[in-house]
């Protein structure tokens, strides 16, 4: 390793903990310290927006992770988002109760709709610990089932590109219909509280930013960690050449399953931070369209990232 490459390394890792001291102390602390006349106070609003962006950047390392290191597009991200979301948001649905619109323990959509009875798949929703885990896990395992089928397939480059934005654009379809019992158009929302505590109070808000900022972090050491092991130079390998890849002895499909599984996962964890800050999810957030947003923010940041290491260098 150069001279050059150390300090380079050097100043990206004081750079990653200047701003992670910046998110996780001193934004909250300008929120709860300076006077709401202050020029340095932090609105609880403006709070609560950062960590919505937050969210999205965990969203965007994944997908970071299998675009950037291992060269496969995915135009299907927002699906894994949206299904981290609902989970997160079916739990916080079943927790309103006699605080409904119609006072029923039903969600009003459904009593919109007349369900007399609460659907099989949303009662373990009621424990917060099986919405926490499903968030993640149901994003993964939807990846690992739709990746082994196309992988195994040997579909890649722009097809698998297409593939990705159809099943974006086919489970938006199927979330906005009533009879999956998910809100239809208008999705989940009205959200009042987690594990007990108010969504309206600003320390609510004020917790759960931290709490994504702290998964922000986690999330950018795991991406750090796999890129650094002897998988991430194979997926490195896989997005420069698979044909030599595969001469080498290794099986590129298998990487890349991997990768995806844990880029959907990423989406997940994304959603279900995103669903109680900002108190909604609906469809429009697991299109086609918020898909390739997604693919914007990332190719714009590394573009930007791109330019910065060339200015440096």
């Amino acid at each position: 390793m150069s001279e050059g490459t150390t300090d380079k390394n050097r100043g990206g890792g004081l750079g990653f903990w200047v701003v992670g001291g910046i998110l996780l102390l001193v934004m909250p602390a300008l929120n709860i310290l300076p006077p709401e006349d202050s020029w340095f106070h932090l609105s609880d609003f403006s709070l609560n927006r950062f960590g919505k962006f937050l969210a999205f950047a965990i969203l965007a390392l994944g997908l970071d992770l299998i675009w950037g290191y291992t060269g496969i597009l995915s135009l299907g991200q927002g699906v894994f988002f949206g299904l981290g979301a609902y989970c997160m948001g079916m739990h916080m649905m079943l927790t309103i109760g006699k605080e409904s619109v119609y006072g029923s323990d039903l969600p009003d959509f459904m009593v919109w709709n007349q369900v007399k009875e609460l659907p099989l798949f949303w009662k373990p929703f009621h424990s917060f610990p099986v919405a926490l885990i499903g968030a993640i896990l149901v994003p993964m395992t939807f990846a690992l089932i739709f990746g082994f089928f196309a992988f195994r397939s040997r579909i890649k480059g722009v097809y698998f590109a297409i593939i990705t934005q159809a099943l974006a654009l086919a489970a938006w379809l199927v979330f906005n219909r009533n009879d999956t019992n998910l809100g239809g158009t208008n999705g989940l929302t009205d959200f009042k509280q987690v594990i007990g505590y108010r969504l309206s109070e600003p320390g609510t808000q004020r917790v759960l930013y931290i709490i994504t900022v702290l998964c922000l972090g986690a999330s950018y050491f795991l991406c750090q960690w796999i890129i650094r092991s002897r998988a991430g130079r194979v997926l490195v390998a896989v997005r420069d050449s698979e044909k030599r890849v595969v001469f080498s002895g290794y099986t590129p499909p298998n990487y890349k399953l991997f990768v995806f599984v844990v880029s959907a996962g990423l989406a997940g964890l994304a959603g279900l931070l995103y669903a109680p800050q900002v108190g909604i999810i609906t469809p429009a957030q697991i299109g086609v369209l918020p898909s390739l947003e997604m693919v914007i923010w990332v190719a714009v940041c590394r573009t930007v990232r791109s330019n910065g290491s060339k200015s440096a260098w």
